[in-house]
């Protein structure tokens, strides 16, 4: 599977240009909403990305399945390097619509100790603020 289309590179490119603008002007950076969930299909690890550069270096939340998950840097290329058994490589979420800002899911993934349980208690939570289930 092909893990950036044309569309979802586009839009990290957008937020990589809206924060080097930001940076570029003295601002505050921004806190984008995440545009791509990668996924390890027969393991733990996820990844939520706001950004990529011209080098192929995005911007996230990871959670490589440790109980700590961790905002940094990871590289496009090296993703798609990886193999895992039966030929598989990570995967990318083609359901993923992100809903709350980078900071959110980074503080809940940090108190859960998993993106996974994370995103699940994020969206329970605004389902019931909504009056939904």
């Amino acid at each position: 599977m092909m893990l950036l289309t044309p569309e979802t590179r586009e839009a990290l490119c957008a937020n990589d240009h809206a924060r080097r603008a930001a940076l570029a002007k003295g601002e505050r950076e921004p806190d984008p909403i995440p545009v791509v969930r990668f996924f390890n299909p027969v393991g733990h690890a996820t990844w939520l990305a706001t950004e990529i550069d011209p080098d192929g270096v995005m911007f996230g939340l990871a959670d490589l399945g440790f109980g700590s998950p961790e905002l940094g840097s990871f590289a496009l290329d090296e993703m798609e390097a990886i193999r895992l058994p039966l030929g598989l490589g990570l995967e990318r979420d083609i359901l993923f619509e992100g809903a709350f800002p980078l900071s959110v899911y980074a503080e809940a993934a940090r108190r859960a100790g998993s993106l996974v349980l994370a995103e699940r208690l994020l969206h329970q939570a605004a389902a019931s603020l909504k009056g939904g289930r």
